[in-house]
């Protein structure tokens, strides 16, 4: 007897030929914009059978990006607050498929996908290709080392939760290897360093010299703080945060020099190495942990996507309908996309809530091309910036749409609207009543998991 044919996730089933087709929207990229976006989908148009949606991504789990530096500094474990995207699709009417785009035929509709291996080198998905009729890309960005020597060796850049979880154990090794070493501990050995003052790089310095002290009260009694812990952060710019408005960046600036942490701007670094940086005027900051957080670009795959237009960031040159300026089936949205703003000379900042708006506007726009109708331009919408300098130490500005002004807010009211944030992004994946319940439990937790991951 023959055996029947099996199918797997990856591997669709033949389609009958009496069922017309459906129309197949594949969106690149789980993050903030592309997990919404499927997720809304799916729930408007998946589970009514009015189209098929097909989520890539690369990785298995999604954990929101400006959590990331709770994750490098061990305030965070990704284990606990990330989000499976099989178990997403599978209540959100998605398909999930596990896999990297490495190109792309647009003659054929066809994205190319890279094989994908476990651990010991195993074959988890062939290489292979996914058809689409709409295809959404929103792979994000990468860190920038704008060809600075040694970065790639001995820096950590913060781009995935793999790299963040990745840090937190060279961190939380150093600290044991100097509590156990024979000699004395070096200068420099429990120093970290991080390039680039921008909301990451600022945040990150701030978590990092409260749970940097929390680790060594765990037992580690030939650390001293006060003179072994050192952090500085440096920019190259005549000041942090250079994207935000000059008042946030002063009064952050203020509260991280009050926490006892090193800031330096106007200082270019030109090499890393084993032991630091060198700096362009010549000096060298002793460091052993090296977090680079430079500027961003496009991931490189977006150079070689069959003839798309790229910048010189290497972001995909949109229309304002977010289209991409050479394929009107290809749309593309959040970090990785160069998108205009009507009568601006800039484009549209990479920030959570620009990717957070295009996801919204990508839906209707969607609904729009299915039925036919024509799509409209995107605009995007200033509603302010918040910057976190530890629990308890939040500056931002919120716009005030009626004046046209921001409103600088500082202390408890800024953590609490920075904390807002991440609710937002989860009542967009979960609906508003398991956003709240999830909130509710994280508040709960933390009075009996421990305040720091460790391992």
């Amino acid at each position: 007897m023959t055996e029947p044919a099996r199918h797997n996730a990856s591997t669709p089933a033949p389609e009958s030929h009496d069922a017309p087709r459906l129309h197949r929207i594949v969106v690149i990229g789980g993050g903030a914009g592309g997990l919404e976006l499927a997720t809304r989908l799916g729930d408007r148009l998946g589970r009514r059978g009015r189209v098929e949606i097909v989520l890539v991504d690369c990785a298995r789990a999604h954990v929101w990006k400006p959590l990331l530096h709770e994750v490098a500094a061990g305030s965070l474990d990704p284990g606990q607050d990330e989000l499976n995207y099989l178990i997403q699709a599978h209540w959100h009417g998605f398909r999930y498929r596990f896999g990297e785009m490495i190109g792309l035929d647009r003659a054929r509709k066809q994205v190319h996908l890279a094989a994908t291996a476990d651990d010991e080198g195993r074959e988890i998905t062939p290489p292979g290709g996914i058809g689409y009729d709409t295809l959404v890309i929103a792979i994000g960005s990468v860190t920038s080392d704008f060809g600075t020597p040694g970065v790639a060796e001995y820096a950590v850049p913060l781009e995935t939760p793999a790299q963040a979880a990745r840090f937190n154990r060279r961190l939380v090794n150093a600290c044991l290897r100097a509590q156990t070493q024979p000699g004395p501990i070096l200068p420099g050995q429990l120093h970290v360093a991080i390039v680039g003052a921008g909301a990451t790089g600022s945040e990150l310095a701030a978590e990092l010299d409260r749970t940097v002290r929390e680790v060594v009260t765990y037992g580690l009694d030939r650390i001293d703080p006060d003179r072994d812990i050192h952090i500085v952060l440096i920019e190259a710019a005549p000041r942090i945060l250079s994207a935000l408005p000059e008042r946030i960046a002063k009064a952050a600036h203020r509260l991280l020099i009050e926490s006892g942490i090193e800031v330096r701007i106007g200082a270019r670094v030109v090499e890393v190495t084993a032991h630091g940086l060198r700096l362009a005027d010549g000096s060298f900051v002793d460091s052993e942990l090296v977090v680079w957080a430079a500027g961003i670009k496009g991931p490189p795959v977006l150079r070689n996507l069959d003839g798309l237009e790229v910048n010189h960031a290497g972001q995909l040159v949109v229309e304002p309908t977010l289209q991409t300026t050479r394929d009107a089936d290809i749309f593309a949205i959040g970090d990785c996309a160069a998108c205009p703003r009507p009568d601006m000379s800039t484009r549209v900042p990479p920030r959570a809530q620009a990717a957070h708006q295009q996801a919204s506007h990508m839906l209707r726009q969607i609904e729009r091309r299915l039925r036919g109708a024509p799509l409209v331009p995107y605009t995007y919408r200033d509603f302010g910036s918040l910057v976190s300098l530890g629990r308890w130490s939040t500056v931002g500005q919120l716009m005030g749409f009626l004046s046209g002004r921001g409103v600088f807010i500082e202390g408890y009211f800024a953590g609490l609207m920075y904390r807002s944030l991440r609710l937002m992004h989860e009542r967009a994946l979960h609906g508003t009543s398991r956003a709240i319940f999830g909130a509710v439990a994280r508040v709960v937790a933390r009075r009996y998991r421990p305040p720091l991951k460790l391992h």
